[in-house]
This record gives C-alpha cells, sequence and structure tokens, in this order.
C-alpha cells in the first residue's frame, strides 16, 4: 500500500517538476532575448554618424589627468605614447601618489623633455578619505584646461586621435560627460580570453543603455568630464568613504540622458595592460563588484535583471536537459540544446558585431563557455565582492 501511495505521489510531483523548469527556462529565455535584441542590439547596430569629426573646430584645451602610485614603468610606455596625440593644445598632469620607486625622479627628467608634461606630488592620505580619489581631486584642483580627460597608468590610447574623439562631445556638443571604452591587450592564456569577455559583456552593458539615454556608469581608464562641473559638485561628495567610484559612481551619481553621450569608435578607446594570474585579477574584480552596491536602485535592476534572467535560462536549461536525458525523450532533449544552441550564437553574434564598433575587431567564440562561466562569476565572487568590507586601491 505505502509503494503504491509513493508511486502516485512520484507521478505527481514529476510533471510539475518538469513544468517549473520549462518555465524557469522559458523565462530566463525571454528576457535574455529582450536584452540581446533590444538593448545589446543598440551598440550592434551603432551607425557611426560624426563621433571622430570636428564641426566648429573648437579645439579647447584639454589635460590629461593620470594618478600614479609606484607606475615607474608604465609611466615610461605611457608618457611618450601621450604626446603623440594628433591634438593641439592639450597637457598632460601626472599625480604622483605616495609613490616610493623611480616615479617622482622619471617625471623631473620627462618634464625637462616635453615642455607640456607636469606633475603634482600626493605626500599623504588623510584618514578620512580614499587615496585615489584624494590624489584625482587634487590633480583636477590644479588642471590647467576646464576639459579633462581621465586615463589609468597602465593604459594605451588606441590612436592619436584619442584626445579629440574622446573629448569631442564636451568640447563642441556640450556635454557633461563623454564615456568610453577600455579593453585589455590580448594575450594567450584562459585569464585573458575571461577578461576580454568580461569587459566587453560590461562594456555592452552601460555602452547599451547610454545609447537609449541611461548611463549608468563610466570607465575611470576612459572618462572625460570638466573641470567646472566637478568643482561646483564639490568633488566627490557622499563617495569619499568608498574605495573605489571615483569613475563609475560619480557617473551613476551625476550622468543622465541629456548630459552625457557615449563615444563608440575604436580610434577612441584605450588598451591596459591584463592581469597575468587570477589572484591579482580577483582583487581587481573584488574591488571593482563591491562599488555597484551603491548605484541608484534602478541601475541594480538593470544588471540585476540580466543576471537573474541568465541564471533562470541555464540552471532551467541544464535541468531539463538532464530529465529528458534520463527520461530518453529524445525529441524534446534536442529541442532544448538547439534553443540554448540557438541563443548562444545569437550573443557571439551581437558581441562580436558590437566589438568592432566599440573596438575594432571581432570576438572569438570562446565567448560561448565563458557565457556559462558567467554564472558562478556573477554569483560567487559578486556576492563576496557585495559584502566585502575591506577594499584598498593601491
Amino acid at each position: 500500500m505505502n509503494a503504491e501511495i509513493d508511486f502516485i505521489f512520484a507521478l505527481q510531483i514529476r510533471p510539475m517538476g518538469l513544468f517549473l523548469l520549462w518555465f524557469l527556462f522559458g523565462i530566463g529565455l525571454i528576457i535574455q532575448i529582450i536584452y540581446l535584441l533590444l538593448i545589446f542590439g543598440r551598440t550592434a547596430l551603432f551607425k557611426s554618424s560624426a563621433s571622430g569629426a570636428s564641426s566648429s573646430m573648437n579645439e579647447e584645451g584639454v589635460t590629461v589627468l593620470v594618478a600614479a602610485h609606484n607606475e615607474f614603468r608604465n609611466l615610461k610606455t605611457l608618457i611618450p605614447k601621450l604626446f603623440e596625440q594628433d591634438y593641439p593644445k592639450y597637457d598632460v598632469l601626472i599625480v604622483n601618489d605616495r609613490s616610493t620607486d623611480r616615479t617622482e625622479r622619471y617625471l623631473q627628467e620627462m618634464m625637462a623633455v616635453y615642455p607640456r608634461l607636469r606633475s603634482v606630488t600626493v605626500k599623504y592620505t588623510p584618514s578620512h578619505v580614499t587615496s585615489k580619489k584624494y590624489a584625482l581631486t587634487l590633480g583636477i584642483k590644479v588642471a590647467k584646461n576646464d576639459v579633462i580627460l581621465l586615463t589609468d597608468a597602465d593604459c594605451m590610447p588606441a590612436s592619436d586621435q584619442w584626445i579629440r574623439k574622446m573629448t569631442l562631445p564636451v568640447r563642441e556638443r556640450k556635454k557633461t560627460f563623454s564615456i568610453g571604452y577600455s579593453g585589455y591587450q590580448i594575450k594567450t592564456g584562459f585569464l585573458n580570453k575571461w577578461m576580454q569577455f568580461e569587459t566587453l559583456l560590461t562594456g555592452l552593458f552601460y555602452i547599451s543603455f547610454g545609447l537609449w539615454k541611461s548611463p549608468f556608469m563610466g570607465i575611470g581608464r576612459n572618462l572625460c568630464y570638466r573641470r567646472s562641473f566637478f568643482m561646483d559638485a564639490k568633488a566627490f561628495k557622499g563617495l569619499w568613504q568608498i574605495e573605489g567610484g571615483d569613475d563609475d559612481l560619480f557617473v551613476n551619481l551625476y550622468a543622465n540622458g541629456k548630459n552625457a553621450e557615449l563615444v563608440i569608435d575604436p580610434e577612441a578607446t584605450t588598451e591596459s595592460i591584463p592581469k597575468e594570474n587570477w589572484k591579482d585579477y580577483f582583487i581587481q574584480k573584488k574591488r571593482h563588484l563591491s562599488v555597484g552596491k551603491h548605484y541608484r536602485s534602478g541601475d541594480k535592476q538593470k544588471i540585476g535583471l540580466y543576471a537573474i534572467s541568465h541564471a533562470l535560462f541555464w540552471i532551467g536549461g541544464i535541468g531539463l536537459l538532464i530529465y529528458l536525458g534520463l527520461e530518453q525523450n529524445w525529441e524534446h532533449f534536442l529541442i532544448v540544446f538547439g534553443i540554448i544552441l540557438v541563443r548562444s550564437l545569437l550573443l557571439w553574434g551581437i558581441a562580436s558585431k558590437a566589438s568592432k564598433k566599440i573596438q575594432g575587431s571581432g570576438f572569438p567564440a570562446t565567448i560561448l563557455v565563458n557565457d556559462f562561466l558567467y554564472l558562478g562569476y556573477f554569483w560567487i565572487l559578486g556576492l563576496i565582492s557585495y559584502q566585502a568590507k575591506t577594499i584598498q586601491w593601491k
């Protein structure tokens, strides 16, 4: 009698479990398709009109600002590269933030070679503020020009048109923010392939929403805004205690569809030196991801909805494949597998096309594997970063 009851109960539970898997898979798929076609597709189908062309030839002065802490080796490469820019009115300001290497001596030597190179030294950071924000604030305060173009010491402009194209919306179209893309050098190894994928996906988020007049973040490795606005906003008021966020939180707080413009042009990008081991990468991403909890609630929902639908799609899909495989229901098994494959190919196609628009090159098919691994990255590392209490810049 008990065996018969258990059998009847199992017959009732199994269809419910199957229905739940189909439901999760379907909901996740629908939301994913919306993101891929309507949101990310906006970047993939972007048509450049005059992103790099100067209409009024307003060649207003620009200050390229770099905060550097023990970056002697990177500055040796960066500084000569910055002075190859094809723009008539600019200077370069390096904020030497408490460096203990040869940075200070090297800057003195280079200022004799490049008259438009200047430096300011931070001897100490007050206890109530975070180091990079303090360094940037000091640099912006003493900048000669109102148009500030930010990058990092380990970044290189993609072309000699970087200054001209990145600052164009601020100089000529009266925008407050000009938000650009910064990728990583391509190297061998799985870590580098993962970094290329994650960086592009992040770029797709903030670029695509920016094109929909809903910007929510920027990257300090390639960001432009006006000094006067920064001073009127009282620098990083309300953000001093947060380690990081000198770029994305500042943009999240003040940028909107009217005062910000995304610059989509391979010649307007920068390229960073990638981390070479997982430990350094996790430390870097922990700092980046920890800032997300301070975003506006609506912006957190944009990211969260994608992440949740992505998880539902993969969990529901894999669950169905296992269930249908055990049941030897190969017809439905092939349908589910086909849907997963088509969605993955759609992601690859859109990401590859968007990558060509953003950085001038397509994207390898390893994106299909990395897309699945994104589950663990977002939900495990993201949760660790969200709860982290000790984050440092350098």
